[in-house]
């Protein structure tokens, strides 16, 4: 059996004017919330639906806030505990932190 988070990534729909990226997987949502202010993209809150825990799809929302900071020049400030447990496990992200 495929490992689910190697599967196809999800299609993950960027929402700038809600602040938000969100994504439906077999009927069911998750989102990443956040807000952009003097250059810095705070991430609020990801949550995914509890039929979709475990297969990656928070992980996709992460890379794809990310992608976009870094597309446009953005720094990151993880606000939601999702978030910092991500960029912690994740070095090579770290040169898109904020300054505190």
């Amino acid at each position: 059996m495929p490992n689910p988070a190697e599967s196809t990534p999800p299609d993950i729909l960027h929402l700038p004017d809600r602040g938000r990226f969100e994504v439906v997987v077999d009927g069911h949502a998750g989102e990443l919330e956040y807000r952009i202010a003097e250059g810095v993209m705070s991430i609020l809150h990801t949550g995914v639906a509890p039929a979709l825990e475990g297969r990656g799809i928070a992980g996709a929302l992460m890379r794809a806030a990310l992608a976009h900071a870094q597309a446009t020049d953005l720094k990151v400030r993880p606000l939601c505990s999702y978030a910092r447990t991500y960029i912690d496990r994740h070095p090579e992200t770290a040169p898109l932190l904020a300054a505190n």
